[in-house]
């Protein structure tokens, strides 16, 4: 199989994603724990749950921001934890 990546997300609630990959799987992943784990003013403002639900899909990954303020490598994002 090539690249991976996302086809599809949704809001969990609680600060988390379900995803579904272009190989069929899926995995739920938790951002709030990363985000309060990591606290930073450009992440910080994601723990408002209406700006945690405003996630885009671009070039195949989860976003959130214009400018991609936050933004996880694939592969943690496809084994569901955020290092």
């Amino acid at each position: 199989m090539g690249r991976l990546y996302i086809l599809e997300a949704t809001n969990a609630g609680n600060f988390s994603v379900n995803l579904r990959f272009n190989d069929g799987s899926c995995q739920t992943v938790n951002i709030g724990e990363f985000i309060q784990q990591h606290p930073h003013p450009q992440y910080n403002k994601y723990l408002n749950e209406r700006k945690f639900k405003e996630f885009t899909l671009e070039n195949g990954n989860i976003v959130w921001g214009k400018n991609w303020d936050l933004v996880f490598p694939i592969e943690q994002l496809y084994a569901g934890k955020i290092e």
